[in-house]
């Protein structure tokens, strides 16, 4: 028998960690293996509502967009980044993360980053309430990137990953084992410096997939989840306000391409018909889940559209050294529910910077409350210097 300690987290692990308190009682929330790969993970893009496939380039961009690496701004860059997570509910949770890339030319940049997801301590007991030890659950994404810029204006980019999810460590049964899957994610990006009237705006705009990869399990074959494949897409526009002042809007849409779990009101989800077509959709290939996850929902295209998450933010700089964020993140109530302000500033000085963000969720009692990230910023080079002059570079 396990502690009571055990069911808590286990809820977590299954994929309520990313998800408000009222999250497990709505209707058909999509749920998904290593539910982690989707949240930001860095302080910038937290403080703009988790909106980043499209603003400017840093250390960070290969998560969001890859596309984006063929235009970073130094030859050099590195970033670590730390979440406490659910701190209203526990006090040894965790999540790091490290980036970093090395540009190999004007138009082309390399990025790794390492995901490490840190669930604390678990008490494990006998059926005779005999100690059986503590076990440190954890989670973990490496990922290699690649950017190339195609024109001064458009650049595409690669990601290849590796995610181990180690939920149990064998001990709640004798089939249980941590989970492997390798997954690769692609993106496009543009940008372009425009004049309208007599303002000097940049345009970006962003798509990504990301987690195209196999299915995870943690017990045999025949049990297997959906890596959390998703599609985003985003635009992030600057305005120069004068030379020391500018202000971005970004916006981010994103979608789950996994199939979504079948229902009919009224009908309880334990009877027999519904139980064999929910396990018809878990056994769909990952190609069949992608193209169905457009138009499988029960509840037909108003279903669709609830699927969509909705990230905006805005960002102010001044003389790139102050930063000020604000943003807001938006999930359907019968997806999820997560919704909440988030807060951030910034600061950049010569090779060093760090970024703070604050969650506000909408509901009390909410998982997400005194949620906090902190990312550091340590940028090498710039690409005049190690380059020479390039008229193409866009402002970060």
């Amino acid at each position: 028998m396990i502690s009571p300690k055990l069911p808590l987290r286990f809820a977590l692990l299954s994929g309520v960690l990313s998800l408000s308190a009222s999250a497990v009682a709505q209707q058909n929330t999509i749920t998904t293996a290593v539910p982690i790969l989707t949240l930001s993970p860095d302080s910038r893009s937290a403080a703009l509502g988790e909106a980043g496939v499209a603003i400017s380039p840093d250390a960070n961009s290969s998560y969001y967009n890859a596309g984006k690496l063929g235009f970073v701004p130094n030859k050099y860059s590195v970033s670590p980044s730390y979440t406490p997570w659910l701190r209203s509910i526990t006090d040894d949770m965790g999540l790091a993360y490290l980036s970093g890339y090395y540009k190999l030319g004007q138009r082309s940049a390399l990025a790794a980053s390492l995901m490490y997801f840190d669930l604390g301590s678990i008490s494990l007991r006998s059926s005779q309430n005999q100690p059986l030890g503590n076990f440190n659950p954890k989670e973990y994404a490496v990922s290699v990137s690649y950017g190339q810029k195609l024109s001064d204006n458009f650049g595409v980019g690669v990601t290849a990953r590796y995610i181990r999810s180690n939920l149990t460590g064998g001990n709640l049964g004798t089939d249980a084992k941590p989970g492997n899957a390798a997954a690769v994610d692609l993106g496009v990006y543009y940008n372009k410096d425009l004049t309208i009237g007599t303002g000097e705006y940049n345009l970006g705009l962003g798509a990504s997939v990301s987690n195209i990869g196999n299915k995870i399990t943690y017990t045999n074959p025949q049990q297997a989840d959906f890596l959390p494949t998703n599609l985003k897409l985003g635009t992030a526009i600057t305005r120069e306000l004068d030379a020391y002042n500018k202000i971005t809007l970004a916006f981010d849409a994103n979608k789950l391409l996994v199939p979504t779990p079948y229902y009919e009101v009224g009908v309880p989800m334990n009877d027999p018909r519904i139980l064999q077509r929910n396990a018809d959709i878990a056994n769909k290939s990952i190609v069949s889940g992608i193209l169905g996850s457009f138009s499988d929902a029960p509840g037909g295209a108003k279903e669709e559209l609830q699927e969509i998450n909705l990230s905006t933010g805005i960002e102010y700089w001044y003389n790139d050294l102050l930063a000020v964020r604000a943003g807001y993140f938006y999930e359907n109530k019968n997806k999820g529910d997560r919704q909440y302000l988030s807060f951030g500033a910034g600061v950049r000085y010569q090779v060093f910077g760090v970024d703070g963000a604050y969650l506000v969720p909408n509901q009390r009692n909410n998982p997400l409350a005194q949620t906090i990230r902190v990312s550091l910023h340590f940028n090498f080079n710039k690409l005049e210097e190690a380059f020479g002059p390039s008229d193409s570079t866009p402002a970060n």
